[in-house]
């Protein structure tokens, strides 16, 4: 997505090999407009994958979801990282493992926002290591729903979460794929 590109170019920092800041447009500032470009080429890769809900996991894939899910018309459900007083009985958790905050988080999904009968679009802003869409993706399977996809707006193909997605046989849509970063170095995947 040449748009999206221009973007992580004119705004993104490198801060080392590993970590991309793009909180000026995508996870802390938000860019609407291109949310909305993001939902438009998610809707249009996916659109007939019959996929019945979207998942994202809080905080920073909400907004290319919330475009997404009003593009495509489907159901849109945020996987929650934070305990919930709230959310005791009827749920699917599982631990994931934070590589950028070196912590792990329980992922929580209620039992009333998913079905045995779900098709499930997984939308994230970032992919490096795969931790957090395979967490996403045992609490769909969990529920006996099935993965239909996983939409990731910047992934890090330089690390291992694409090939490990896919090696277990998961369909990965990347809008941005990085293939070298360092400190003020920014370099994508040749497609």
């Amino acid at each position: 997505m040449d748009s999206l590109k221009e973007r992580i170019l004119k705004d993104g920092m490198a801060l080392n090999e590993t970590v991309l800041k793009v909180d000026s447009f995508l996870n802390h500032g938000v860019d609407a407009r291109l949310m909305y470009e993001i939902g438009t080429e998610f809707k249009n890769y996916f659109m007939n994958h019959g996929i019945t809900k979207i998942f994202t996991i809080e905080s920073s894939g909400i907004a290319p979801t919330v475009m997404t899910a009003i593009q495509m018309n489907l159901p849109m459900v945020t996987l929650k990282k934070q305990t919930s007083k709230l959310l005791k009985d009827d749920i699917y958790q599982t631990t994931v493992h934070s590589f950028t905050k070196a912590t792990d988080y329980e992922l929580t999904l209620s039992k009333k926002y998913i079905s045995n009968e779900d098709k499930v679009l997984i939308i994230d802003d970032f992919l490096a290591n795969g931790e957090a869409a395979l967490g996403a993706i045992r609490l769909v399977e969990e529920a006996g729903a099935q993965v239909a996809g996983i939409g990731i707006v910047i992934e890090k193909s330089f690390q291992p979460g694409r090939q490990l997605l896919m090696d277990k046989g998961y369909e990965v849509y990347s809008l941005a794929r990085i293939n070298k970063l360092g400190k003020g170095i920014i370099e994508f995947v040749e497609e």
